[in-house]
């Protein structure tokens, strides 16, 4: 991905040197219960250490993963980093260029654009929808409209599940703010007579579709760089429902997904990738 480093982003709000203490259970967080990649962590975690991750979600705060009682300790690495300072300007970068196309394709649906703030965080973070650990992975919180991420995430994703790049990385975060995008247009459960999880993955659905209506924007605009387009598909056949049940070696059951199969990811993020336009993406009407 052709990008120039520039300094960080005013919409980025830096919470890397806090120390949060856990003051509320982490319970329906974004528009689809977990962030991206929330469930994956949390199943492989859950099979690796044979801990219930999940219970984290309802738990009230009481259970307390390592990295956050370091953060209730104080021990966290510095806020400026030189390490993963890099990083920083990178998401700054996306945010603004995933904004910037927001920007220009809202007003023609009749809907003034309102820019998201991005939150890094380590470890652990407190939100307007609850306290979070970094096993949530990357969430969206409608309430304070605002995307949260812990940037060791970047790494599991590119060691632990085998999805590299920048443009993945990239993918995310445009995920993220379709999201947002989903709260601006009055988006939300819209009761089709589903299950809970058939609703959410409707929702995470669409999300990967806006992602891929901002991936066409940057097609257009010299961005691209060869093997970015296959990076961010990768990462989402990479967090399908169906391969993640796979990792945690259990039998694939359609009924307990709740982001979409690999297959669906992939499909609806390149019809937003084909198109360019937010119209392709009524996942509730396919």
């Amino acid at each position: 991905m052709r990008w120039i480093p520039g300094g960080r982003s005013r919409n980025l709000e830096d919470r890397r040197g806090e120390s949060p203490v856990p003051r509320a259970g982490f319970s329906g967080i974004g528009m689809g219960g977990l962030g991206l990649g929330g469930f994956l962590v949390l199943l492989v975690l859950s099979v690796v250490f044979k801990t219930d991750f999940f219970a984290l979600l309802s738990d009230g705060g009481g259970s307390v993963d390592p990295g956050a009682e370091r953060a209730t300790q104080g021990e966290t690495a510095p806020v400026d980093d030189p390490r993963e300072e890099p990083m920083v300007q990178f998401v700054s970068f996306v945010l603004d260029d995933v904004q910037g196309v927001w920007a220009r394709l809202l007003p023609e649906m009749g809907v003034d654009y309102q820019d998201a703030r991005l939150v890094l965080f380590r470890d652990a973070v407190d939100s307007a929808c609850g306290f979070a650990q970094s096993a949530t992975g990357p969430f969206y919180c409608p309430a304070d409209r605002k995307v949260y991420v812990d940037l060791g995430f970047y790494r599991e994703l590119r060691d632990r599940f085998g999805a590299p790049g920048d443009f993945a990385q990239a993918y995310v975060l445009a995920h993220e703010i379709g999201h947002h995008v989903q709260t601006l247009l009055g988006g939300g459960p819209r009761h089709h007579g589903g299950t809970r999880n058939e609703e959410s993955v409707r929702i995470e659905l669409q999300a990967d579709c806006y992602a891929g209506v901002w991936a066409h924007s940057t097609a257009r605009r010299d961005i691209l760089e060869s093997g970015d387009l296959e990076e961010a598909l990768g990462a989402a056949a990479a967090i399908g429902d169906d391969r993640l049940q796979r990792m945690g070696g259990g039998m694939v059951n359609p009924d307990a997904f709740t982001h979409g199969s690999s297959s669906q990811r992939v499909a609806w993020f390149r019809r937003g990738l084909d198109s360019g336009r937010p119209g392709s993406c009524d996942t509730f009407r396919e």
